[in-house]
């Protein structure tokens, strides 16, 4: 199963048109959030995204919520938007949880979670799926250009415990089109640029 994986495309269109321009060689899609900017644009990327009519699996990342992105996609049969939640696509499973996590420090219109709801919107994260995480884990993939560590203990302690055998995250752009590793789990922090995955 070849995936195409990107996040935190923020309104820009040019990178979803080429990102849509390599989707046909794709059997699913995978966005980690951010499609928008501060809870505005949301009808700039994603219908080009949408439009492929590829199968898309996404989140919400801390930039629009699960309401505006469901409602966004609401017309689109291939699109499923996760946030606590998981969706099998042939034998894998798929689990997904969008926001900021832990809360940013960006105010009343990010979309946040603390690390104690995080903890419960991925407590059924069933073992072996791909995680969607808006959020990166902690420790990984997530230090920021001012050298701080942002990610998710929620995230992490989840596959310290569940062992995904892949985790798609985003958010932290000074890391976004990077890899790394949790024991036997690759993290992608995969970015605006898209990333190639086959599982």
């Amino acid at each position: 199963m070849k995936l195409l994986l990107f996040s935190d495309l923020h309104c820009d269109a040019e990178a979803a048109q080429k990102l849509a321009a390599q989707a046909g060689a794709a059997d699913l899609l995978i966005g980690a959030g951010d499609f928008a900017n501060a809870r505005r644009g949301l009808e700039i990327c994603l219908p080009v995204l949408l439009a492929t009519n590829k199968p898309f699996l996404l989140v919400p990342g801390n930039n629009e919520s699960r309401e505006e992105l469901s409602n966004t996609c609401e017309n689109y049969t291939n699109a499923r938007v996760l946030h606590g939640e998981g969706v099998r696509f042939g034998e894998i499973e798929f689990w997904g949880i969008g926001g900021g996590v832990p809360i940013t420090p960006f105010g009343a219109w990010s979309y946040d979670f603390s690390e104690e709801q995080a903890q419960k919107l991925l407590q059924d994260c069933r073992p072996n799926a791909v995680l969607i995480s808006h959020s990166p884990p902690h420790g990984a993939l997530d230090i920021t250009s001012r050298g701080q560590n942002l990610g998710s203990l929620a995230v992490r302690e989840t596959i310290e415990q569940k062992t995904p055998r892949l985790v798609v995250c985003g958010h932290i752009h000074a890391c976004a089109g990077q890899q790394t590793k949790i024991g036997q789990t690759v993290i992608i922090n995969a970015g605006p640029n898209g990333v190639w995955w086959e599982l």
